[in-house]
């Protein structure tokens, strides 16, 4: 990577980490709270037949969780084109076509 300049650098980092917290609470509260926390309160609530508190505990948290990635795949994407860090999407040249290897010995 390569900023234009320090003060581009220290800007681009305080956006990353201030996504990664957001995202990591997100997190927090979908799996600590909703799972542990305020299990009671939803198991008032059914999804699909179970308790809703339930359902975090087992499955809602990772599936937030898979939902973050993709939130911090494409935001980090943009911030990555905001910055001119990006990785060039243009595909490679096909290199040159093989020449022929002689048999050794002729």
């Amino acid at each position: 990577m390569s900023f234009e300049s320090e003060q581009h650098a220290d800007d681009y980092w305080k956006e990353n980490i201030r996504l990664m917290l957001i995202l990591l609470g997100v997190w927090f509260v979908a799996s600590f709270c909703c799972g542990i926390l305020f299990v009671e309160q939803l198991n008032a609530i059914r999804l699909g037949g179970f308790k809703l508190g339930f359902w975090f505990a087992q499955q809602g948290s990772i599936y937030i969780f898979l939902a973050l990635i993709a939130v911090y795949v494409v935001q980090m994407n943009k911030l990555d084109r905001k910055y001119s860090v990006h990785e060039d999407d243009e595909a490679p040249e096909a290199p040159a076509q093989p020449q022929p290897v002689e048999e050794f010995g002729q």
